[in-house]
């Protein structure tokens, strides 16, 4: 206690509060919160290394599943590390250089996570609406291309968010009310004006994703324009499969990170400890559920991780 006590007046430390209001209930929450993240964990290195060995499955469908599972490990562990060692061993201290950088890569994570989702439809789209045409327009070049390019844009849109925040000057107040270095919380601890901060974070939020939603909907409305032309009802269903496991951690990333942001700028009824956990959860559950769905809806990839399975 001593020590949070003396961290309290060092100007280069903040000091991050887990869930407060829920102290007393921190070493139950992260009972969870630890179980979700070892099956992410667990499930995405599984997914990176089946995909890894089996030369089969050296296809672009794979190399962006094998990107979307590199994204989902990092947005978890950009967190949870520092959130247990809060709920286990009361570290709440973290430099603003190192929160300031925590802030930078969880955001830019979930940015290139957005984009690759886009990605990944287009690649649907194509597989379904040009199917001849399919290995000559997307190669393992041209997806890695893409995804260089997902990167960039994370990295330039989210950049000026700390750049922003780190000529704030911050006042004797330096507790955040949550387990990370979320954006708005950190800004609000400024004694500056802080409208550019908050209207750039919000305007990048819905521009980016915004954006990003578009082109997945526009890529799936071809998509079903297409399948509509097929008479047969089970080149119906074949052509939708390949999509259901897309749709599905569409829907999960994208509703918990808008439920997660929407509930925390304007769901003043909802308490703050809720909020907290719900934007814990935005970094946990979607990368537990991502290798779990494409083992399951994906053939290929679960016939090749049975094979490994029955080795052991």
């Amino acid at each position: 206690m001593a020590a949070f006590n003396l961290t309290l007046f060092d100007p280069s430390i903040f000091i991050l509060m887990g869930i407060p209001g829920s102290e007393a209930a921190h070493i139950w929450i992260s009972i969870p919160f630890s179980m979700f993240y070892i099956i992410s964990l667990f499930g995405n290195f599984t997914v990176l290394f089946v995909v890894g060995k089996e030369q089969t499955l050296h296809k672009p469908m794979y190399l962006l599943l094998c990107m979307l599972a590199l994204t989902d490990i990092s947005m978890s562990s950009s967190v949870m590390p520092k959130a247990l060692c809060i709920f286990w061993f009361n570290l709440k201290g973290i430099s603003v250089g190192g929160c300031l950088t925590q802030m930078f890569f969880l955001h830019a994570v979930s940015g290139m996570k957005s984009a690759i989702l886009v990605i990944m439809a287009f690649d649907r789209y194509v597989a379904i609406c040009n199917p001849l045409r399919y290995t000559t327009i997307l190669t393992n070049a041209r997806i890695a291309k893409l995804g260089l390019v997902g990167l960039i844009r994370a990295v330039l849109c989210i950049l000026p968010l700390p750049l922003l925040l780190h000529r704030q000057p911050f006042c004797a107040n330096r507790i955040i009310p949550h387990t990370y270095c979320e954006h708005i919380a950190v800004a609000k601890m400024s004694c500056g004006d802080i409208t550019v901060n908050r209207m750039y974070g919000l305007v990048m939020a819905f521009v980016v994703i915004g954006l990003d939603v578009m082109l997945i909907a526009l890529s799936y409305g071809l998509v079903i324009r297409a399948v509509l032309r097929i008479s047969s009802k089970q080149a119906h269903q074949k052509a939708l499969n390949t999509c259901t496991a897309h749709i599905c951690v569409i829907l999960t990333s994208y509703a918990s990170f808008l439920f997660s942001n929407l509930t925390h700028r304007f769901g003043q009824g909802i308490a703050s400890n809720m909020h907290i956990i719900l934007a814990n959860l935005y970094f946990l559950i979607p990368p537990m559920l991502n290798p779990i769905i494409y083992g399951i809806k994906t053939k290929e990839l679960r016939d090749k991780l049975s094979k490994y399975i029955c080795r052991m």
